[in-house]
């Protein structure tokens, strides 16, 4: 069974950092696709970053590119998003979500092809 977990998530000032995690149980195969989403309240969900574990090709979301950096260890099955220079409206539950696919940012849209989902963590950037 394909299990996420996130972490990391909490409180920081605006221009502050944060480094999520998921950890990644239950995939059988190499060829799969991690993404990180968000969605702020009475906001509809967003994707912000993809990684393809295959190759470490990865997407980001205009809004984020320059200040978030998607990573993998492929040994701890965990991917990682650094957050840097954080924005109020960066203020969001994050999740990250997997599928057994290779992706691009069409998934950015299409959130709903991501077969498996964690229960996501609370971001707040605020002063």
């Amino acid at each position: 069974q394909v299990q996420l977990v996130e972490s990391g998530g909490g409180l920081v000032q605006p221009g502050g950092s944060l480094r999520l995690s998921c950890a990644v149980s239950g995939f059988t195969k190499d060829y799969y696709v991690i993404g990180w989403f968000r969605q702020a309240p009475g906001k509809e969900r967003e994707g912000v970053s993809i990684i393809n574990i295959s190759d470490g090709s990865t997407y980001y979301t205009d809004s984020v590119k320059g200040r978030f950096t998607i990573s993998r260890d492929n040994a701890k099955n965990t991917v990682y998003l650094e957050m840097n220079s954080l924005k109020p409206e960066d203020t969001a539950v994050y999740y990250c979500a997997a599928d057994a696919s290779y992706g691009s940012s069409f998934y950015f849209d299409h959130f709903s092809v991501m077969d498996y989902w964690g229960k996501g963590t609370l971001v707040t950037v605020s002063s």
